[in-house]
C-alpha cells in the first residue's frame, strides 16, 4: 500500500489516542468484574485498536472486510490473528463467541447496518463497544449516503449513516438487554456538540450484563410508531393540511372539453 494512509495521518492517531483513553477505564472495571479475557475486533483496519486489545492482556482476533488492510495489519502485528471477512457476512460467526468485541468506526460504512449488529450479537458472550458517525436528527432512523474512495470508507462507496436513537434501538432490538452510553464521551470534538456544531459521533456499550460503571449511562430504548403521519401530526402539518383544505374549495374548477359539431 503506497504513500501514507488514511489510518495513519496525525488527525487520525490523535483520534485513535481519544479514543483508548475513553475506553481505558471502562475496560478495567470490565476486566475485574466480568474477567474478560478474548476479544474481536471487528472493523480493525490496520489494527491500531487490536494491538490496544492485546496490550490490556486480551487474546485477540481482527476482522476487516478490506484484504489490503489485512494484510498491512499483519505485516504490523504478526502475532495477533487478522481474518479478511465483511461483518455483514454470517461467516463473521465462525469463531464462535468473544468476551468482549469492538466494532468502532465501522457500522455507519455498511449498507446492511441491522443485518451486523445481529451478527454481532451472535458472537457477543458478555459485552459489545460500538462507536459511529451519527446523522442528525432525535428519531430511529438512517439516511443512505455516498462515500469517497479510500481504504476507511465502505466496500461499495455507499453507506447508511444511523442517528444515535437508531443506534441504540438496533442495539436493544438485536437483543442486548442493557445498553449505555458514556458519561465522558472521548475527548475529541466530532463527540460534543457546541454552539457552532451538532454532535457528529457517538459511542455505546451494549451488554448481555447489567453493568455499574461509573463511566456508563444506562439509555431508554427509543420509540417510534409505525404510522408516523397519523398518530400525533405535529402543529405545521395540521395547519398545512388546512391551508390545502381551503385552497381545493376556493380554486376554480375546470370545465370539460367539449367538441363542437361542425356542418359541413
Amino acid at each position: 500500500m503506497a504513500g501514507e494512509l488514511s489510518f495513519d495521518t496525525p488527525d487520525a492517531v490523535r483520534f485513535v489516542e481519544a479514543r483508548k483513553a475513553a475506553l481505558r477505564q471502562l475496560l478495567s472495571y470490565l476486566h475485574n468484574e466480568l474477567q474478560m479475557h478474548t476479544a474481536l475486533d471487528v472493523g480493525c483496519g490496520v489494527g491500531y485498536l487490536s494491538v490496544f486489545l492485546r496490550d490490556l492482556g486480551l487474546d485477540v482476533v481482527a476482522a476487516d472486510g478490506r484484504e489490503e488492510n489485512i494484510q498491512e495489519a499483519r505485516r504490523r502485528y504478526p502475532g495477533i490473528a487478522f481474518h479478511h471477512v465483511n461483518v455483514e457476512d454470517a461467516s463473521v460467526q465462525q469463531w464462535g463467541t468473544f468476551d468482549l468485541v469492538f466494532c468502532v468506526g465501522l457500522l455507519y460504512h455498511l449498507e446492511n447496518p441491522f443485518l451486523a449488529i445481529r451478527h454481532l450479537y451472535s458472537v457477543t458472550s458478555k459485552v459489545l463497544v460500538v462507536e459511529s458517525m451519527c446523522a442528525p436528527g432525535i428519531e430511529p432512523s438512517l439516511q443512505l449516503l455516498d462515500e469517497y474512495h479510500a481504504e476507511n470508507q465502505g466496500l461499495n462507496y455507499v453507506a447508511f449513516y444511523p442517528t444515535e436513537s437508531c443506534l441504540v434501538k438496533m442495539l436493544y432490538r438485536a437483543g442486548f438487554p442493557f445498553v449505555y452510553g458514556f458519561a465522558s464521551p472521548p475527548d475529541f470534538s466530532l463527540y460534543h456538540a457546541s454552539r457552532w456544531r451538532r454532535k457528529e459521533r457517538t459511542m455505546l456499550v451494549a451488554s448481555k450484563e447489567r453493568l455499574n460503571a461509573m463511566t456508563l449511562l444506562q439509555l431508554a430504548e427509543p420509540t417510534r410508531p409505525w404510522d408516523i403521519w397519523a398518530v400525533q401530526p405535529g402543529p405545521w402539518r395540521m395547519r398545512l393540511g388546512r391551508i390545502g383544505n381551503l385552497l381545493r374549495k376556493f380554486a376554480p374548477q375546470a370545465r370539460p372539453h367539449s367538441k363542437v359539431a361542425q356542418k359541413t
